[in-house]
């Protein structure tokens, strides 16, 4: 008898196994059980017909709670109607734990509730579905950039300085050197790298203090930062829609059990993996939302409502490029052609889940940084090392960010990004 994960049950059609899991559901039918087993690769179902097991452990199978964990032994039997393509005729059961009254029964429960109790939450079958996705998509990000060239660079959580504005920091005490912020971003680590090593980026967890309940939004999440040195505004709309056509297309192909169980529509996500996103500029979009009724104002930044408006007018991910200077990061290199507007573009997609992408050209001048950090009242001294970067060696360089949890919700269809996260931070919520 050898131990076989779910997932891989379909290799040993008409071998004896065992599956170690715990029990999802079960339903009784006259003399026979039906078992969900579950063991983290998937879900089988195990039949047990009485007289296989003697009369005392059936009625005890049958009285097994959910969540209830155990070892199941079986002959694996193809079945076509089932998910996993196969179903296990059991021969024998042994429970490791009976639990009685599972928190989270097979019902619908509230979002307080839920997420209350998140470290449950995360076994039923969407979770479990959306944690195997968002792995997946980590997995396909950094094959992307590992098959390019570019070089996988850790950036520091604790920060000297903010790098868009000290408003949405989180700020914590640092023996003598006073205080630290947690990272917003690892961009200005990045741009340092790029000058050593070309093509890099960076990805793992920031933090913003914004205080926000949007279904957008959380306090700690996960960012890709890719930077290219001698790279353009050109060169980040290629490649982040390049990344964006990649990530949909492995996903459609390795995880179709999962989107399934999450009832996806396919077409959405074909459309996405064809590429060929539009391409325009801000002033482009501030004309086309002034046929909509959104009540956008020129010059200001999108907020949700423009941003779907947009959306959906193309019906894909739209790329808007060449932002008024004044709403980007004081790093952004400004147009040559119209120094009132910045090298930017941010990568908006369709379905409501508003700007994925964020980057563009930086600004290689030292003068010009000098005189940003001036007027935005940084605190130049925390920023010298990034100044030295066009002190010594400087060329012109881009990159940007994406956000992997908006990214998840994107691809999977959930609605709010605290799916998409195994352990959410919010405004209001830090439990579990």
């Amino acid at each position: 008898m050898i131990q076989v994960d779910v997932a891989r049950l379909k290799e040993h059609i008409g071998q004896k196994v065992t599956v170690k899991g715990w029990l999802y559901n079960c339903r009784s039918k006259g003399k026979i059980h039906f078992l969900q087993v579950r063991d983290g690769s998937g879900t089988v179902q195990g039949i047990i017909i009485k007289g296989v097991l003697p009369d005392a452990e059936f009625e005890h199978v049958g009285k097994l709670g959910q969540e209830s964990s155990l070892e199941v032994d079986g002959t694996v039997r193809e079945d076509t109607r089932s998910p996993t393509g196969v179903e296990l005729d059991v021969t024998a059961v042994r429970p490791i734990q009976d639990v009685k009254d599972y928190p989270i029964a097979l019902q619908e429960h509230g979002p307080d509730f839920l997420l209350q109790n998140r470290h449950l939450w995360l076994r039923s079958r969407k979770q479990h579905a959306v944690m195997r996705v968002r792995s997946r998509v980590e997995l396909a990000i950094r094959q992307f950039f590992d098959n390019r060239g570019f070089t996988l660079v850790d950036a520091p959580i604790f920060t000297p300085s903010a790098c868009e504005g000290t408003t949405t920091l989180f700020e914590v005490k640092y023996f003598d050197e006073d205080k630290a912020y947690l990272t917003q971003s690892g961009q200005l680590y990045m741009e340092a790298a790029a000058m050593a090593l070309g093509k890099v980026y960076c990805f793992g967890p920031v933090f913003r203090a914004e205080k926000s309940k949007t279904r957008k939004h959380l306090t700690e999440f996960w960012m890709l930062e890719p930077e290219i040195a001698y790279g353009t505004l050109e060169d980040v709309m290629d490649l982040s829609e390049a990344l964006i056509v990649h990530l949909f297309t492995e996903v459609l192909n390795t995880c179709k059990q999962e989107l399934a169980t999450l009832e996806r529509d396919l077409t959405k996500l074909e459309d996405v993996a064809r590429g060929g996103f539009p391409r325009i500029t801000y002033h482009e979009a501030s004309k086309l939302l002034a046929t909509m009724d959104t009540g956008f104002v020129h010059g200001n930044d999108f907020g949700a409502p423009d941003e779907q408006a947009l959306a959906q007018h193309f019906g894909r991910p739209v790329m808007i490029h060449r932002w008024p200077a004044e709403i980007k990061a004081f790093y952004m290199k400004r147009d040559p052609a119209d120094p009132t507007l910045a090298l930017g573009v941010d990568l908006i997609a369709p379905e409501g889940y508003g700007e994925v992408v964020g980057g563009g050209q930086r600004a290689e001048d030292l003068q010009f940084l000098l005189d940003q950090i001036k007027a935005h009242q940084l605190p130049q001294e925390a920023f010298e090392w990034y100044l030295d970067l066009r002190r010594y060696g400087t060329v012109p360089h881009a990159g940007f960010g994406l956000g992997l949890e908006r990214t998840v919700a994107w691809i999977t269809g959930r609605e709010h990004v605290r799916e998409c996260i195994p352990f959410p931070r919010m405004l209001y919520r830090i439990y579990p």
